[in-house]
This record gives C-alpha cells, structure tokens and sequence, in this order.
C-alpha cells in the first residue's frame, strides 16, 4: 500500500497492502452501481487481494438492465450478469446481486435494510465502494448505501471509496491511498474486458488507462489505483457498539 502521506512506509490506518501479513485471510467487499463499476475502479487492487489469498466479495447494486440499448431489462440484466460471473471468476471473487435496477436505484429504508443485511452477512474486514461525489445517481446511491451500511456495522473494518471515470463521473477524488497495480494490469484488463456488452476495452483505453497512469505517476510507479480512506477500523464501529 503506498500513501501520499508517506510513499516509504504503510500508514497505520492504511487500506492493507495485499501482501501484508495478516494473520488470517481477509474479508474484502468492494461495492459498486453496475456491473463493471468495482472492475474498473479498482479491479487492480481485488484482484491482488484475491491472489494473495484473501476472500473477495464484489456486491452490485444492479445487474446494468438500461446498459444495452435496445435490449429489454430482462435480457439485459442476463447478459450483463453472466460477463459479471465471467469478470469475478477472472478476479477470483464471489458476485452477490443486491436486485436494484439500473437506472431506477432507490435510497431508502428498505432498500438499506436489504443493503446492509447483505454487506453485514460478509463480515468484512476492508469495504470498497464508489466515491459519492459523481454524476451517475446509481453510483451515488451505492456509494451511500454501502456507507451507511458500515455505520451499522459492529465488527472493526476500513472503508475506502475509489474512481470512476475521473473527471466525466467522478468529481473532486483527492486521494490519499493507492494500490500499485502495474503486475496485475492485464489480469484487471481481462476482467474489464469480459463485460463485453459495455465495450470495456474501449472504457479502459478512454478512460481507465489513463487513470491508472497517472495515479501511477502521482506515486512513482507506472500503474497505481487511488483511494481515499474515511475510517479507521474502530472508530465508525466504537460508536455503535
């Protein structure tokens, strides 16, 4: 994990570098607003979670039923949750489907009841999850559920929100994490790629090539995934417990 704070040693209350010693595996649960959000924005990081051994979950808050123009819902929803599957088997991690629909996310108690019974059910230890200042209401509507189903969390854990589509979608992103992914580029590429209803080679070339580059550069490596962190991982839990 590299900080800006400090790009030679790992901040306390840091996102754990994948490679870290822990102790025991852990639970990581990145939350996103369609399939192929949580890959582009951090597919880097899941992935070396993933390899070093720890579980990773992928929660989507839609299955991207409006991403096919000219295709129902229904049919929609089944192709882009099969290039989901595909994508998570890539990673190597499990895809839960929250059963929101795309273009029609709802914020509210019941559906942050459902939210937070399905994140709560993980247990995690690391949550990631979209910046809230974005353009796309349903990334904006994941981005606050996920946040305020970790207020009700009583287990310890670290929330990081990550990018999307900087500039275009997600505004105002000063990170203060990063995650150095230039040894798991193509395995992210792979995973990106198997969304083929939504063109992720073009979305990554456009988009999320660029970012990676960049954020690499902010931290001296060539490609680098950024986050900002919002708790430590008792601070949010001491208030509930």
């Amino acid at each position: 994990m590299i900080s800006r704070r400090s790009l030679l040693s790992v901040p306390a209350l840091a996102l754990p570098g994948p490679e870290q010693p822990a102790g025991r595996a852990l639970k990581i649960v990145c939350t996103g607003g369609h399939p192929d959000d949580p890959e582009s924005g951090c597919g880097g990081t899941l992935v070396r979670y993933a390899a070093a051994g720890h579980k990773v979950t992928i929660i989507y808050l839609t299955r991207g039923e409006r991403g096919i123009a000219g295709t129902g819902l229904d049919e929609a929803a089944r192709i882009r949750t099969a290039e989901a599957q595909a994508a998570c088997r890539i990673i190597g991690a499990k895809p839960v489907f929250a059963g929101q629909i795309d273009g029609a996310t709802e914020l509210n108690k019941r559906t942050l009841d459902a939210f937070s019974a399905l994140l709560s059910a993980e247990q995690p230890d690391v949550v990631l999850t979209q910046w809230p200042v974005d353009t796309h209401m349903d990334h904006q509507v994941a981005s606050i559920l996920t946040l305020q189903s970790c207020f009700r969390l009583r287990s310890s854990y670290r929330l990081f929100f990550y990018e999307v589509n900087a500039g275009e979608q997600t505004r105002g992103f000063h990170p203060s994490d990063y995650i150095d992914v230039t040894a798991v580029q193509d395995k992210k590429k792979a995973a990106l790629f198997a969304h083929k209803s939504q063109d992720g080679e073009e979305i990554y070339r456009r988009h999320h090539g660029p970012m990676e580059s960049f954020r690499g550069r902010e931290v001296g490596v060539t490609a680098a995934e950024a986050f900002v962190h919002l708790s430590s991982d008792s601070s949010v839990a001491s208030l509930f417990g």
